[in-house]
């Protein structure tokens, strides 16, 4: 597998279930592409009923449902939305779409409540920060959100449980190509080992290219494909929760799309955009009329408007969408494919974070056809992730925990929502140094979830911590500043750092606050993505050249 986003950990573990023999090459960290940029829903899409993707509604919805119950229960939660109805056909219009929206869900297992209408006075009693001169009522119904960058780890942790190996930091420079029957077929993958600089070949039966926005890049290593694929830039805004009055996230209807307030903890996600994207894919950037159009639209709902000084963090995920003549890539389809451009090599583009499984599953089947073996239909959808074993349990165990482990409540609260059943690692490692109990600056979490972090989650580089294994970077105002200086040394402890070492990555870190701080302020793309190429990658990647001349001391 090329490609550590969810779609490749997600036939990793596919493919590994099936008792296949699995490789994955992940260029830079699990999940440090859009699987950790997302509006963090599980969801069936219901903008989509308009376009009249149904089977994909229905697919998506069905999924959630078996994430829910079965896959990942401790990382997914219920959250309620209300579409705010300020004209009479409005009822009538999104109250049949809502109706749709929960009778498909009803053809899964685990349908949530079903959708309620509500009175404007309901409505304000429910969301008092909703703009009450307009306000008619609203449609109340409900859906699920996921943390998407741990969901990510945990499939690739349990890819591994199940015999995959996973080398992240791994730079795929070229295909193996030989001639077969007669004809071309790829036999397995050369990269380069960004940590120590070796390089190395890969031999495989079959490669699957589940690369996202760069898909076309490994087409172009054996030979250009009709399968391909477009970026759309979805940018979200985080800001406190006390900004918005409402106990229900709000959904919004924009010129262009739709916009979600979402609640997440402590705070709101406010997104997304939905626009091209030409620049570099690896590090996209909000620009200042991204942020301008967000706040404008969410204000025109709110009693108290949101202004920047609101904002704690921004970011920014690429979809992948599959190429097509229409220009609007809110008109193009959530829809994935499969394809197979040169004998050896399947490639998987297109698709949503729901129904990645799904996806994943599709891409091995067609990996699977042809090989001396036969190999068994996918089981992905009864395999429990990592976390999730006999989560009916864990989940009541918060007061017992926090008692035995003298930590807050709400501290194992959180431990337990990302870490499942696998929290008694993370108190293992309090209870031998109860000094990891400390809370980090900056945030709610401890410094034993980045002790734990390096040692069993991969965590390579401060950045891995700071922006996907821990969210610090998007729900502190210093946007993981305050943090820098102590989860390095905590990481360069447990990874063996030099004093040197440890320093050029909170300065790397710096570096890129800085660099995205500017490119918000900047007017439009092309300026916001200069200003964040400022900032050099920590791995020292560039998007299209390879390796530059930026690369850390690892010694």
């Amino acid at each position: 597998m090329i490609g550590g986003g969810v779609t490749g950990a997600g036939c990793a573990l596919d493919a590994a279930t099936r008792g296949l023999r699995v490789g994955l090459l992940e260029q830079r960290d699990l999940a440090s592409g859009t699987s950790s940029r997302s509006s963090k829903l599980l969801h069936g899409g219901l903008r989509y009923l308009e376009n009249r993707d149904f089977a994909l509604v229905r697919e998506a919805l069905h999924e959630r449902g078996l994430l829910a119950r079965t896959v990942s229960p401790h990382l997914v939660r219920t959250v309620s939305f209300l579409i705010p109805l300020t004209r009479r056909w409005q009822r009538i219009y999104f109250g049949a779409g809502v109706l749709l929206y929960d009778l498909l869900a009803r053809t899964g297992k685990h349908p949530l409540a079903f959708h309620r209408h509500l009175g404007r006075r309901a409505t304000l009693k429910l969301a008092p920060g909703l703009k009450q001169s307009s306000l008619r009522g609203a449609i109340l119904y409900q859906d699920a959100q996921i943390d998407d960058a741990r969901h990510t780890l945990a499939i690739a942790r349990t890819a591994c449980h199940h015999g995959a190996s996973i080398v992240t930091s791994a730079r795929v420079t070229g295909l193996l190509i030989e001639q077969h029957n007669s004809s071309e077929a790829v036999v397995g993958a050369k990269f380069h080992d960004l940590e120590t600089g070796a390089d190395y070949e890969c031999r495989a039966t079959r490669v699957v290219n589940a690369t996202g926005v760069w898909l076309d890049d490994v087409h172009d290593m054996a030979r250009p494909a009709s399968l391909s694929v477009r970026a759309a830039k979805g940018v979200h805004l985080v800001v406190r929760r006390q900004c918005i009055d409402s106990g229900s996230g709000i959904v919004l209807r924009t010129p262009r799309s739709v916009l979600f307030l979402i609640p997440w903890g402590d705070h709101w996600l406010i997104g997304t955009t939905d626009t091209e994207w030409d620049f570099d894919r690896a590090h996209p950037a909000a620009s200042s009329a991204d942020i301008d159009y967000i706040l404008e639209h969410a204000n025109a709902a709110l009693e108290r408007p949101l202004t920047r000084a609101d904002i704690l963090g921004v970011y920014v995920g690429l979809r992948p969408l599959l190429d097509a003549s229409d220009d609007d890539t809110t008109k193009l389809s959530r829809e994935h494919a499969v394809a197979e451009p040169i004998e050896g090599l399947v490639s998987i583009a297109g698709g949503k974070y729901t129904t990645y499984r799904v996806m994943a599953a599709d891409a091995i089947d067609a990996a699977a056809r042809g090989l001396d073996k036969p190999v068994g239909p996918s089981v992905s959808n009864e395999v429990v992730l990592l976390g999730s074993y006999e989560w009916q349990h864990w989940s009541q165990q918060a007061d017992e925990l926090a008692q035995s482990s003298g930590l807050d409540r709400d501290i194992v609260e959180r431990l337990l929502w990302r870490h499942g059943d696998r929290i008694v690692d993370v108190l293992e490692i309090v209870g031998r140094e109860p000094a990891l109990s400390a809370r980090i600056p900056g945030g709610s979490y401890i410094a034993a979830e980045v002790v734990h972090a390096a040692r069993h989650e991969g965590a390579l580089h401060l950045d891995d911590v700071l922006a996907r294994r821990l969210r610090i970077s998007i729900e502190d105002e210093q946007r993981g500043n305050l943090a820098a200086t102590s989860v390095a040394s905590l990481m360069a402890r447990e990874l063996d750092w030099s004093g040197r070492r440890k320093d050029e990555e909170v300065k790397r870190w710096y570096e890129r606050v800085e660099a995205e701080r500017a490119a918000n302020a900047a007017p439009d793309d092309s300026t916001a993505d200069s200003l964040r190429r400022r900032a050099p990658d920590t791995r020292g990647l560039t998007d299209a050249q390879g390796l530059d001349d930026s690369g850390l001391d690892t010694r």
